[in-house]
């Protein structure tokens, strides 16, 4: 057999070159996320990175930063992905929400009877057309991540009727629906970043906040904060987005693998967040904290209450409408 040197030279440089990228990254990207390593959206951002490492053959590597090690105020991060700063950020809906109106839709109070409601929306036309609306924030929107119901808890008394919220402070996210929301039950809102409110209630700088059981176990909110009422007021999607200044670094085809990366970890992180959420409730109940479970006559009365909401929010009423009658 004759020796093709011309094309052992080639093979072999073509080897080198596919060893050398897998080595050493092409791109080195950070991706913030404000909660702790085992959270269940930390977990969504870590199997999105791995399958974005895998589908570029270890061209892009995405580190992810969890603990709000790049920063607590998810505001802030925005506008750090906004610059270029961070690269990637999984952060919730809400703060996005201020450069596009309509998003504000997906987080209206009593909007979705259930789980499975939201996510037939948030995955069907709807939520993919309001997914696209991360542009106006100078975003690309990858994918929403599950953030499950969130409930009031406070450091005071038992909160079974709207009666009871009536002049307490009240921890929101930066977003004027949620202090809209807030306010419409008779509560004082009072917007902080997540890493400030165990300070606040152990100070009486505010009286409560709302979140879902994941997050009031793992930022110890239980244990200064211990009552919690199950009113399911709110379902706020997380969202997984990445700079415009990241993504057009990246080719055509690396653009495509971080897409569909980031929709194959959407069921992995929904099935983490289902399985976080009956934990951390257990824990809740196994530390003595007053739990309260609003029956259907309280929870209609905080869905009257919160009515005023949905007219300021009229120009999309046949949005709404639509949303609600997904079945």
């Amino acid at each position: 057999m004759k020796f093709n040197r011309a094309l052992v030279f080639a093979l072999a440089a073509g080897i080198t070159a596919i060893l050398s990228a897998q080595g050493k990254p092409q791109f080195e990207f950070k991706l913030a996320e404000v909660h702790e390593a085992n959270f269940p959206t930390t977990e969504g951002d870590v199997e999105f990175a791995r399958l974005v490492n895998v589908g570029t053959q270890g061209r892009v590597h995405i580190t992810v930063y969890a603990n709000g090690t790049l920063g607590q105020d998810e505001k802030a991060i925005v506008e750090q992905t906004q610059m270029g700063a961070v690269d990637f950020a999984r952060i919730s809906l809400a703060p996005v929400a201020q450069f596009a109106k309509e998003l504000n839709v997906l987080s209206l109070p009593y909007l979705y009877r259930d789980s499975a409601h939201m996510w037939k929306v948030l995955s069907g036309p709807i939520g993919q057309n309001l997914l696209t609306m991360v542009s106006k924030a100078n975003l690309t929107g990858l994918c929403y991540y599950d953030a499950g119901a969130r409930n009031f808890y406070n450091t005071k008394k038992d909160i079974k009727s709207v009666a009871d919220m009536k002049g307490m402070k009240i921890r929101v996210l930066q977003s004027k629906l949620m202090m809209d929301m807030v306010a419409a039950l008779g509560a004082s809102p009072t917007p902080m970043p997540l890493g400030d409110i165990y300070s606040g209630l152990q100070t009486n700088v505010i009286d409560g906040a709302e979140n879902n059981w994941p997050s009031y176990i793992s930022f110890s909110h239980y244990q200064v904060a211990r009552y919690y009422t199950v009113d399911r007021h709110v379902m706020v999607p997380e969202i997984l987005v990445v700079g415009n200044l990241a993504m057009s670094k990246l080719s055509k085809a690396d653009q495509d693998v971080v897409k569909k990366a980031a929709a194959a970890s959407v069921e992995f992180q929904k099935v983490r967040w289902v399985t976080a959420e009956k934990e951390n409730e257990a824990k809740a109940k196994a530390a003595g904290c007053h739990i309260t479970y609003l029956d259907a006559k309280a929870t209609a009365e905080f869905e009257k209450a919160m009515e005023p909401i949905y007219v300021e929010y009229k120009e999309f009423a046949p949005l709404i409408a639509q949303i609600k009658a997904v079945k």
